[in-house]
């Protein structure tokens, strides 16, 4: 439920209809601009009387909420959220772009890639520490080693890291070498994970599983939100369906559905979705033309080479003229790349 205040109410008002309301049990997530106050009302609202709240003077209106996420709608939030990560912004005028390998394979390659994506553009540095892979006999990453090569790789570029969690006992330094921890598909729905994400001080992307449907992937991050982290981002990065040429179907409509069901910012991730590297522009500019906060791209220098998924990534060169195609295409949706 959510209880829309009339514009002028003194805040000592405000602060009595939100006492009463806890003390009758539920929780509240205020909402605040300029010209209005929402309180969003979190808990069994069944038993309450709409019609003696609405009674009350300062309240202009009372308004169900019937999706099961509450936190992370934009009924809840009319103020879109822009996470803000080091010197830059997600979800707002900026478009971030997130490249990196796969995997992180030596600190000679990890560097060597930050330093020609930061050249093109990218404001963030992504790549692989833990890798879950669906052959037991695939490469799995570095490990604990590769989250130190990240480190080295942001401190002799400035980019900002974005690596994949895998272990609930790695959150710590996650926090201390990450700046953005994500949630790949796989734990989409590892709500034990997402609970103990919810209590750091840390951005969390989100991608959305590999057969999850859009409400399924907000309740996910419900869970994240509800813990009291609220710097969540989502990623689409396809899901799986009955077509076999590309390695997902990039679900586009995801992000404009996103965007009028969440205040949360939406990037995108081409190369998973397409799984080749010559799908990853034309995926990439449709993304930015649908209104994406930001991308995920690999990059790699040598992808033949690769440890894993060397297919879908651009070398170097193709990923900076990529930046430069998606630098106009995000000027028409009122949004820049910072950095270049």
């Amino acid at each position: 439920m959510l209880i829309v205040i009339k514009p002028g109410t003194p805040e000592e008002q405000i602060k009595s209809l939100e006492g009463s309301l806890k003390a009758m049990g539920f929780g509240i997530d205020r909402s605040q601009g300029e010209d209005y106050v929402v309180l969003g009302l979190v808990g069994d609202v069944r038993s309450l009387n709409e019609n003696i709240i609405g009674m009350n003077p300062i309240v202009n209106d009372v308004i169900h909420v019937t999706a099961p996420y509450k936190r992370a709608n934009i009924q809840f939030h009319p103020e879109r959220t822009v996470v803000k990560v080091g010197n830059h912004t997600i979800g707002g005028s900026e478009l971030a772009v997130m490249a990196g390998p796969c995997s992180v394979e030596s600190e000679a390659q990890i560097v060597s890639v930050a330093k020609k994506v930061k050249a093109a553009g990218a404001q963030f540095l992504r790549g692989g520490a833990y890798k879950p892979r669906s052959s037991p006999y695939s490469f799995q990453g570095l490990g604990e080693i590769g989250l130190d090569y990240l480190d080295t790789a942001r401190q002799e570029t400035g980019l900002l890291v974005v690596s994949e969690l895998l272990h609930i006992e790695m959150i710590p330094k996650f926090v201390d070498k990450v700046d953005i921890i994500q949630v790949g598909a796989r734990n989409m729905q590892n709500f034990t994970m997402l609970k103990e994400l919810g209590k750091v001080n840390k951005p969390i992307l989100l991608k959305r599983g590999i057969a999850a449907t859009m409400e399924e992937w907000l309740m996910s991050a419900e869970y994240i939100i509800a813990e009291g982290n609220t710097d969540v981002i989502l990623c689409e990065r396809g899901i799986r369906t009955f077509e076999t040429y590309t390695r997902n179907t990039l679900d586009i409509a995801a992000v404009p559905v996103i965007k009028n069901r969440s205040h949360l910012p939406i990037v995108v991730d081409p190369s998973h979705a397409g799984g080749e590297w010559w799908m990853v522009p034309p995926l990439a500019k449709a993304a930015v033309s649908a209104g994406a906060d930001g991308l995920v791209i690999e990059v790699h220098e040598e992808p033949e080479k690769a440890l894993s998924d060397g297919q879908q990534s651009l070398k170097p060169k193709k990923f900076a003229k990529l930046m430069e195609d998606i630098e106009v295409l995000a000027n028409l949706e009122g949004k820049s790349i910072h950095g270049k």
